[in-house]
């Protein structure tokens, strides 16, 4: 017994190496969401902006949308926050989820760097965030009409996001049914959103 005892550190130690070169070759970009064509949890949150609005899960936009978890001390969010700013300009609704952020600090960024949301929500707690399945910010929700996720986008959106994950999908659930357009898409573009 006390010879196997010996050799317990050698056996951890092999067990996490091989754990930690696991991890080498993992994509950080491609984390599979829990709630891919699952609905957006229930929630109801102060607006950052309005502390008197409540918003609600039922008062989401109708028609298809990104929900964008950002926060102001994350460096990501400011180098992405240009983008969704065209985004923005170019008609594209963009839900902010702001994450454990202080309402001024989030108020004084948007009004440095230009508001790309209809609204941002007040998550200071993280709850929504904790049942989105958000692993930091930024991350980017593609939300159907009928208030389901499609896409999920971990890291930064700019415009090679835009155009090859995001984007496609959003233009055909701007005309269509999830369901009426589910046989179309590639293999490749399903996979991206995951």
């Amino acid at each position: 017994m006390s010879r196997l005892k010996l050799f317990l550190p050698l056996v951890i130690f092999v067990v996490l190496a091989l754990l930690f070169w696991r991890g080498l070759y993992l994509n950080p970009q491609e984390m599979p969401s829990a709630l891919l064509n699952k609905p957006v949890p229930e929630f109801s949150l102060q607006k950052v902006a309005d502390n008197s609005q409540i918003v609600e899960k039922k008062d989401l936009p109708n028609g298809p949308h990104l929900m964008n978890v950002w926060a102001t001390w994350c460096v990501a969010c400011r180098v992405e926050h240009p983008y969704l700013n065209t985004l923005a300009e170019q008609g594209v609704p963009i839900v902010g989820v702001n994450l454990k952020d202080e309402d001024q600090a989030a108020i004084k960024w948007l009004e440095k760097f230009h508001n790309p949301y209809l609204y941002s929500l007040a998550d200071r707690d993280g709850r929504l965030a904790l049942d989105l399945g958000v692993f930091g910010a930024p991350e980017t929700f593609l939300v159907d009409s009928e208030g389901t996720i499609r896409c999920k986008h971990v890291g930064v959106v700019d415009n090679k996001v835009w155009q090859t994950k995001l984007q496609p999908l959003y233009e055909k659930l701007k005309n269509q049914r999830w369901d009426d357009i589910v046989g179309e898409l590639s293999d490749s573009l399903i996979s991206r959103c995951q």
